[in-house]
């Protein structure tokens, strides 16, 4: 006993120490600590850039860009155009050979690289006896493309080419073209004809090529002249950032030199741009020049571990997908810079016409975009769409589409910085049902560790953590626990003893083991770039291995940025080495999703132990993230406030994500920081049964607010929010399973549903779920009991509670005490649900269904239902049901059809599912003449051999005070899984 207690005390004595630490890093604030993040004037690239731009403009029409294509060099052959970019510096009259190459693809992209031929050929000397690579960081799409990349055979070089031009007609129907000018470099892609996308049409690209150091005399300065003055350099040749450049008390070697890459990209006509996530401004990129309502920073994708961060910003945050889409009424194009290393965005809008204040025809709003990256390749795909979502199944066939996650993964977990012991786990998990509340996954952050050594349980506090597992598996319950990429520098410690034998560790610029401060104190970062290391990580999650885990046991990677709390803006050194030596400059974007992707191939190898075929879908949850991260799994928006401004700011982040192909998104819900008020709890809980990962979460020093401590009154209304949550599950997994084939948003903004609505282009804080046309507006002001809902076209709306009947296109008020989220059923959609509550999810897997019949103004609907066993692969073998509902007006009739494609798993799903059945038909709008109607006529496929039908009970409701009518059929009694057609002539 007395050991124990002498034990217990050292531990407390460790967490009060790392407290004390913690408090120097990170003292009380408000909001995040600006000087611990570079602006772009801190930033030697980003200043450099800018000013290469703003020389540019200031020059006008006389500024040449000094990029030629060699027409010499020019080659083209199936799909692809080879040739020599020319740089002319006026320091030499040798051109710098800038290797280029532009492919067509068989899906309609097209892709622009440029490299560097000295450094490719690794003729270039390093500074400081670095161990550096001297090319530049070729490797991103290794991490980020999956697919997509096929050459076009049907792209083709036009003969009606312009002198000094090279024209290739590509795409389907072979409907767009690029026309390449030579002199000075730069594209022009049209589709249709119509010029979309212009490449390096203000002359801004830049390729920061190798040069050595040449140590210059310090000039004599004239009388009368300041320090720093230099009237005989140009502002582009600004030396002062090239080579060593400090900030915050760390000094980056750079020991290649000055080598950012840079492309301006136009889209006439366009005026909203979206995507480039992460970041806190609206979903309507803002201008980055300055100004009235503008930002004075380009936005900027470096991720890092930003604490308490603000609202409104273009400042980094955890993760990085340089991604745009460009559009205007009825088209949709885009963009992807695929750069790894930190990279800045400039964003100026222009009237493009005679008069720059006319408003009326040929009057057009340009968007130039101006993109530059620290480091790597010029690597830019182009999609001409012409629809939204064109564009982002373009993008997501390229980067991967967000996997089908288990069906407890799109459920409610319940999360804090921490559960302290095994026994207030189970403590909490019967809590929950004792108050009737629904919950899947209850999370463990850092303190369930022994000392924060990842892979081990605190012997003093979960001495059973298999226990504590059981007892959650026997309500179909999961857990999820932290595992971060530092690892605790201690010896005896068996994964750090193995990490550094083995030498799968990051390195700093000298070659060695590089060492930091995190959690755990002194600390060592795994090097997942590494195939050893990930391998290596990989089989630490074999139950063997990481003893006391169970099947329901899943991961959630944070602070993989990486956080580093003695580092640079929080972060790695950008001359540390990763696997290969390429400096972490160069990859830095990258690795949070390769820690991600090594933790999700290390639980399919676990899970493939599981009886199911394949076994099962892993969950991972990541803060970190690039393009290609959501293949993997869920994201959250990291640490944010318990404030009004932190629960509205989460629903354009979330709408940002999923048109820039990361769908599955979610945000703190009650606010990481501090203590939300009731009725902010309240409205977030409502908020979040809309967000596709909904999970709240709370920081260590903040008061228990699980939803069965709050007082009746918000108890009951929260409880209400998760309840509809899980009524429409059914909805949220179908709309999972489009995103997993078409890349499709789950949350949908008002631009993507009615693209042809410019009204509604830049509107952010209302959202359609997939394609179900319930559309919801979470209130995200104090004291507010109703809000302006804008309605995009003349389709009737109804209230999802009472039937009230709305008309647009316009904005129109709803009612919203604090006990109703304002939720619309769009006519023309049929919606499934499952009405019977559950403690969990899993216990649903055999309940009946209801279908929600929202008749539109030509009386008809539509809808679909995914279903498959939730967890498994099986589903790729056929063991699933999807199928399409749809009632015809004018015969009156409600119908399912069959959208699956049969294998060899079909029957054996079906013959589980066979007794899973309709119980309940709602009809929304119904028509008046069924009034006096009792019953309908059911016919059932397969049922009977005569084709005889049988009778429904049905009922008719008449609305008053402006809601609608509507109807019900009870127990029609007809499988979910079948074929069927129910009669209402």
């Amino acid at each position: 006993m007395a050991a124990a207690l002498t034990a217990l005390s050292s531990r407390w004595t460790q967490l009060l120490l790392l407290v004390a630490a913690l408090c120097l890093l990170f003292s009380p604030a408000v909001s995040v600590k600006h000087e611990n993040f570079k602006t772009c004037d801190q930033s030697g690239f980003c200043k450099r850039n800018r000013a290469y731009a703003d020389s540019a403009a200031s020059l006008s029409s006389s500024w040449t860009s000094p990029y030629v294509l060699d027409s010499a060099s020019i080659t083209f052959s199936k799909g692809q155009l080879s040739g020599t970019i020319l740089k002319t510096i006026a320091t030499s009259d040798q051109a710098i050979r800038l290797p280029v190459t532009i492919s067509f693809f068989e899906s309609g992209t097209a892709r622009i690289t440029v490299d560097e031929e000295k450094r490719q050929k690794g003729d270039i000397e390093l500074r400081h006896g670095s161990k550096a690579r001297k090319e530049r960081y070729n490797e991103a799409e290794k991490w980020a493309i999956v697919g997509g990349t096929k050459l076009s055979s049907g792209a083709a070089t036009a003969k009606d080419a312009e002198a000094g031009t090279t024209k290739i007609s590509y795409g389907p129907g072979s409907k767009f073209e690029a026309i390449v000018t030579h002199s000075p470099f730069g594209i022009e892609f049209k589709r249709d004809g119509e010029t979309h996308i212009k490449l390096n049409d203000r002359g801004l690209m830049n390729v920061e090529h190798w040069r050595p150091k040449v140590d210059k005399p310090q000039e004599e300065k004239k009388e009368g002249e300041a320090e720093g003055d230099d009237v005989n350099k140009e502002v582009t040749e600004d030396e002062s950032t090239w080579w060593d450049e400090a900030f915050g008390g760390n000094t980056d070697s750079k020991p290649r030199g000055p080598e950012s890459v840079a492309l301006d990209v136009t889209f006439p006509g366009y005026e909203h741009v979206f995507g480039v996530p992460e970041h806190t401004g609206p979903l309507s990129l803002r201008q980055t020049r300055g100004g009235e309502g503008n930002f004075n920073d380009p936005y900027r994708l470096y991720n890092a571990d930003v604490f308490e961060y603000e609202m409104n910003s273009p400042m980094t945050l955890y993760g990085a997908i340089p991604f745009m889409q460009a559009h205007k009424k009825d088209s949709t194009v885009g963009v992807f810079w695929l750069n790894a290393a930190e990279t800045w965005i400039d964003i100026v809008k222009s009237k493009s016409s005679a008069n720059p204040l006319s408003l009326g025809i040929g009057s057009h709003t340009d968007t130039q975009t101006h993109w530059f990256s620290e480091s790597g390749l010029l690597d830019v795909f182009v999609f001409l769409g012409s629809t939204p979502k064109d564009v982002i199944s373009s993008f997501s066939e390229l980067t991967g589409y967000t996997q089908l996650p288990q069906q407890f993964a799109i459920a409610h977990h319940q999360c804090r910085w921490n559960y302290v012991t095994d026994e207030d786990v189970k403590d909490v998990d019967r809590k929950f049902d004792k108050a009737q509340i629904p919950y899947d996954v209850i999370w463990l952050d850092i303190e369930y560790t022994d000392g924060k050594k990842y892979f081990t349980w605190d012997p003093l506090t979960f001495p059973n953590p298999l226990e504590m597992q059981k007892q959650l598996d026997d309500h179909e319950r999961k857990l999820v626990a932290i595992i971060d990429p530092h690892i605790k520098n201690e010896g005896g410690y068996s994964v750090v003893d193995e990490l550094k034998s083995k030498d799968l560790a990051t390195h700093n610029k000298d070659g060695n083991i590089y060492e930091g401060w995190c959690w755990p104190g002194s600390s060592y970062w795994v090097d997942c770039f590494s195939p050893a290391a990930r391998k290596w990580w990989a089989q630490l999650f074999q139950y063997a291995k990481f003893k006391g885990s169970a099947h329901n046991l899943w991961l959630w990677n944070d602070m993989n940025e990486p956080s580093v709390f003695n580092g640079p803006e929080t972060t790695m050194p950008k001359d540390n080495l990763h696997h290969g030596n390429w400096e972490h400059r160069d990859v830095h974007n990258l690795n949070g999703l390769t820690l991600v992707n090594a933790t999700f191939e290390g639980l399919v190898a676990r899970n493939k132990e599981e009886e199911k075929a394949g076994g099962v879908r892993p969950f991972v949850l990541t803060r970190s993230f690039y393009a290609g991260s959501q293949r993997m799994g869920a994201m959250w928006t990291g640490d944010n406030q318990a404030n009004w401004e932190h629960l509205e700011a989460s629903l354009p982040m979330i709408l940002s994500l999923g048109v820039s192909g990361f769908p599955f998104a979610g945000a703190d819900v009650g606010g990481f920081f501090g203590n939300p008020p009731r009725e902010l709890l309240t409205r977030w809980y409502q908020a979040g049964a809309f967000y596709p990962f909904f999970r709240a979460h709370a920081h260590i020093d903040t008061r228990r607010r699980e939803p069965y401590l709050l007082p009746d009154l918000e108890k009951g209304i929260v409880t209400q929010a998760l309840r509809l949550r899980y009524a429409l599950l059914p909805a949220w997994y179908t709309a999972f399973h489009t995103a997993s084939k078409t890349g499709a948003p789950i949350v949908q903004p008002m631009y993507y549903a009615h693209p042809g609505d410019e009204k509604g282009f830049a509107i952010d804080d209302q959202m359609y779920l997939g394609s179900t046309g319930l559309l919801v507006k979470p209130v995200t002001k104090e004291g507010a009991t109703s809000v302006d809902i804008y309605l995009p076209d003349g389709e009737k709306y109804f209230d999802y509670s009472d039937y009230t009947s709305y008309s647009g296109p316009g904005h129109v008020k709803v009612e919203a005490p604090l006990e109703k989220i304002p939720l619309l059923m769009r006519g023309g959609h049929i919606i499934p649900r499952r009405d019977r509550p559950r403690r969990s999810s899993g216990l649903m897997k055999f309940d009946p269904f209801t279908l929600v019949v929202v008749l539109g103004n030509d009386g008809n609907a539509e809808g679909e239902l995914y279903l498959d066993d939730g967890e498994s692969y099986e589903y790729e073998q056929g063991a699933y049901i999807h199928r399409r509902f749809t009632y015809t007006g004018s015969t009156s009739s409600l119908a399912s059809e069959d959208l699956s494609t049969k294998g060899k798993k079909t029957a054996q799903y079906l013959q589980q599912m066979k007794n899973v059945r309709v119980e309940k038909i709602v009809i929304v709008n119904a028509p008046s003449s069924w009034k006096s109607k009792t019953e309908v006529e059911v016919s059932e496929e397969g049922v009977s051999s005569s084709g005889e039908s049988k009778k429904g009970g049905f009922s008719f409701i008449s609305g008053e005070s402006g809601k609608a009518d509507w109807a019900v059929v009870r127990n029609p009694g007809v499988s979910i899984g079948g074929g069927w057609k129910i009669n209402f002539a």
